[in-house]
């Protein structure tokens, strides 16, 4: 069992300063119990914590570190560039850079904005389709995450089409008002909110591959006839990316679908960690932003030049041959040792590229958040206490994707498939 005296401590003195002693819910442990692991280094695909435990890290900061944590490319670039400054406020050269590296290599989008966040981005992403439609409602769906903006925190209601509930305190039922909120791969939902509210509907927004509450793989079918409904309504379709952009491939869900959206986010993959989003469109939805058009967006650090050499760097290393296909080899070899070695008849993986998930249950697929049982979440709470113990780190919560990346060995994945095996024997069906 591994010490977390060190932890403990640091946790209990963490709680005078923060609420719940944490900057962020899900690193509380509330799903998954005991002390949250405080953590003092990383290195390539490894961790180590305040008391000096070892893992194998398949969090990777929530995905964005694709090479592992402290590559040494990025980290020189990185250090030569704070050497001039860390922030300006004003423009660099830097930012021309990477928006040419991601430009250049994406079709997808032909103008790019910098931001510092993937919920500013999204955020962004929707008031430009608002402005550019001149319409106020959207549509979501649930069970995906797109920041904590409050017009995305809307849980939907009972009915086919509903404008729902706000998932949060402090959202007016205004903001909520303007939401539409309906079922995954719902088609029957959707054509009903289109009916309903028609020449009203200002974007639809959605998860191209949802990875916030589980990994609710989407057919290709339902995104084309997102795409086929927005356009004959005259609705943009924003892709939020910022999960699956640059990690399933370069071109993420857009071009593994190959599906046009009119809007994409990204998240913190493009500055190799920092804090850093994105959002792109062709150009003439992009003009409509300030100062070129009347949709106002802003930021002190948006196109950090620290942010933006840790994007270069990282992103011209996944544009070399064969990367996205090794990591996809590494994530099979992954999932195939745990199932080969599974002696639990409820646990399923699901995947897509270096993204993985496990769930438990009876069901082979799992397309929309009603198909997660809540009380499957014990076994994982289990299993991750298990891991630990094993040296395998995992994202608190079961709900929660994990990532391969670049760093991790053969070593590292025979390790982890050994440890899988030691905490599935501890699983018990009730």
């Amino acid at each position: 069992m591994i010490q977390t005296s060190n932890s403990e401590k640091l946790f209990q003195k963490a709680k005078e300063f923060f609420p719940g002693g944490v900057n962020s819910p899900v690193r509380a442990f509330k799903s998954v119990g005991g002390t949250p692991i405080f953590i003092k280094k990383g290195s390539g695909s490894h961790i180590w914590d305040e008391d000096n435990n070892e893992f194998i890290d398949y969090c990777g900061s929530w995905g964005p570190l694709i090479l592992g944590h402290a590559n040494q490319t990025v980290l020189s670039k990185v250090n030569e560039t704070m050497q001039n400054g860390t922030s300006f406020g004003a423009p660099t050269k830097l930012e021309n850079e990477l928006a040419n590296l991601i430009l250049s290599n994406n079709p997808y989008i032909n103008k790019i904005r910098f931001v510092s966040s993937g919920t500013e981005a999204v955020m962004s992403a929707i008031r430009v389709a608002r402005g550019f439609t001149n319409r106020s409602k959207i549509l979501k769906f649930e069970g995906c995450y797109h920041g904590h903006a409050d017009s995305l925190l809307v849980k939907a209601g009972s009915g086919l089409v509903t404008f729902g509930n706000s998932s949060s305190a402090g959202v007016p039922d205004s903001f909520v008002n303007e939401t539409i909120t309906v079922q995954l791969n719902n088609k029957e939902a959707v054509l009903k909110a289109f009916e309903t509210y028609k020449n009203e509907i200002a974007c639809v927004i959605i998860e191209p591959v949802p990875a916030n509450n589980g990994l609710l793989l989407q057919g290709k079918e339902f995104l084309t006839f997102l795409r086929d409904i927005c356009t004959s309504n005259k609705t943009l379709l924003i892709f939020d990316e910022v999960i699956s952009g640059f990690r399933i491939g370069f071109t993420g869900a857009a071009g593994f679908y190959n599906i046009q959206p009119d809007i994409i986010t990204y998240g913190k993959i493009i500055g190799g960690g920092f804090p850093v989003g994105a959002y792109g469109a062709n150009v003439e939805i992009m003009n409509c932003v300030s100062p070129e058009g009347n949709v106002y967006q802003a930021g002190t650090l948006s196109g950090n030049p620290v942010a933006m050499t840790a994007g270069i760097a990282q992103l011209t290393q996944c544009l070399h041959p064969n990367f996205y296909k090794e990591l996809e080899d590494k994530t099979n070899y992954l999932i195939e040792g745990i199932l080969k070695n599974n002696s639990f008849p409820l646990l399923k993986i699901f995947k897509l590229g270096s993204i993985f998930w496990l769930a438990f249950s009876n069901k082979d697929k799992i397309n929309n958040a009603d198909d997660i049982d809540a009380n499957s979440m014990q076994y994982f709470k289990t299993l991750h206490y298990e891991l630990l113990n094993n040296g395998v780190y995992l994202g608190p919560s079961g709900y929660e994707v994990g990532f391969v990346s670049a760093a991790h060995t053969i070593q590292d994945l025979d390790k982890t498939i050994l440890a899988f095996k030691n905490a599935i024997n501890k699983l018990k069906l009730n």
